[in-house]
């Protein structure tokens, strides 16, 4: 079954329709997440950070993924915001990419490959210290 731009058994489309109900999950989360498992890695879709809902994690190195999806309509007031929550994630030790939908929309694969390069880069980072 062809649902949320990726194919999907009846159970994996009710979960990510309960998902979407309670996390507003954008389509686009739905579509990466796939995209990455496609690629071979196990990203987390969205993932309890301790404070909020992140729309995918990679918690071994520390990576956090949130889908832009109203980036055209951000105000200052919503952009102190999300630097105010990259800085308490990275204060955790956390690296939070923001990544504006209509990129995964429009270049999903060249934004895996992308994703995955952070990700390594990342882990290489981790063995080292």
């Amino acid at each position: 079954m062809e649902s949320y731009g990726v194919e999907l058994c009846s159970r994996h489309k009710e979960r990510m329709d309960k998902l979407i109900r309670q996390n507003n999950t954008p389509l686009e989360a739905i579509q990466l997440y796939y995209g990455l498992k496609q690629a071979g890695v196990h990203p987390m879709l969205e993932w309890w950070d301790g404070k909020k809902s992140v729309d995918i994690a990679f918690s071994r190195v520390k990576l956090n993924i949130e889908i832009d999806t109203e980036y055209q309509m951000l105000t200052h007031e919503q952009a102190m915001n999300d630097l105010e929550e990259t800085m308490h994630s990275f204060q955790n030790g956390f690296t939070t990419l923001r990544i504006p939908n209509t990129l995964i929309k429009h270049y999903l694969n060249e934004t895996v490959n992308n994703i995955l390069g952070i990700k390594e880069g990342l882990r290489a980072n981790i063995k080292a210290i």
